[in-house]
């Protein structure tokens, strides 16, 4: 990457943190996304660079297996970067304007069942860690936190007497998301022994056994560890218990907005996603419990 090329997507990636306000993960997100283009575009001049070019690199990643999902990504932040370039006069056009990537089958999202969930948070309290666990685990399967979100959390954003938690979402926007009885409990339990690892200039809501707030990666390992120890044979991660929530509330309620609104997505074809999976629930209760669903032999 040239040094200009550098210094524009610096200020770029500057821009979009500090000004607009998004998260330092989807920072770094851009981030590689441009960098993937800066290395297939090789000595283009970001100026000079036309349609045809960004094409090119499309149908190059496309065919190193890049999926449709993550083309449209890249695709979309390579948009926002020539619109940025644009506005501060170092471009004069964008060539992702109106482009299109091709298209992957939909993957839908990987939950557990109700049977399983209850698996996984059903572990001994037998130290301060698995407390704290509890608390963690507890909070993203009722209220389908981002795991961004929850790493964010302070000890104030959790509003007991109404039951609910103060969530900053992607673009900066703040939600208050529902807290079910279970997760209430556990956060209490957490907050009686917190103070005792807790550094006093530490805000985080979660914290290591270091007394410092805890980062996404550990979170997810210890998410990743528990489902082993529960014995759930299935990728234990932080998204599974959002795709889980998500799934059990609109099972139960029917209510796609009420779950977009906790989510925190700002279209509701995120959301849909997720009746795809109630669709498939009520078939496999379909076909289990009528008696001319399938040919049985």
């Amino acid at each position: 990457m040239s040094s200009k090329r550098e210094l524009l997507a610096g200020a770029f990636i500057h821009h979009m943190v500090y000004v607009r306000r998004l998260s330092a993960l989807t920072g770094e997100s851009y981030s590689r996304d441009i960098r993937a283009l800066f290395e297939h575009l090789q000595k283009h001049e970001l100026e000079q660079v036309q349609a045809q070019d960004i094409r090119l690199v499309i149908a190059r990643l496309h065919g190193k297996g890049f999926s449709g999902r993550s083309l449209a990504r890249m695709l979309s932040a390579w948009r926002c970067f020539y619109k940025y370039l644009i506005r501060e006069r170092h471009c004069e056009h964008n060539p992702c304007v109106g482009l299109h990537v091709p298209k992957s089958a939909q993957k839908l999202p990987n939950v557990l069942s109700p049977d399983q969930a209850v698996q996984l948070l059903a572990f001994p309290l037998d130290n301060i860690l698995s407390v704290r666990d509890s608390a963690i685990f507890e909070l993203f399967y009722s209220s389908g936190l981002r795991l961004a979100e929850l790493t964010h959390l302070k000890q104030e954003d959790i509003r007991f007497s109404e039951g609910t938690v103060r969530v900053l979402g992607k673009g900066g926007k703040m939600r208050i998301v529902p807290v079910g009885d279970y997760a209430i409990r556990a956060i209490r339990c957490w907050l009686e022994q917190r103070s005792s690892i807790a550094k006093p200039d530490v805000l985080a809501l979660f914290v290591s056994r270091r007394g410092d707030a805890m980062s996404a990666r550990t979170i997810s390992y210890r998410l990743k560890n528990r489902g082993i120890k529960q014995g759930i044979h299935q990728n234990i991660h932080p998204h599974v218990l959002r795709h889980s929530f998500a799934s059990h509330v609109l099972q139960s309620s029917g209510d796609l907005r009420a779950v977009q609104e906790m989510l925190g997505h700002a279209h509701i074809t995120s959301t849909q996603v997720y009746t795809h999976l109630d669709y498939q629930h009520l078939a496999k209760v379909y076909d289990k419990a009528h008696p001319r669903a399938k040919k049985r032999s």
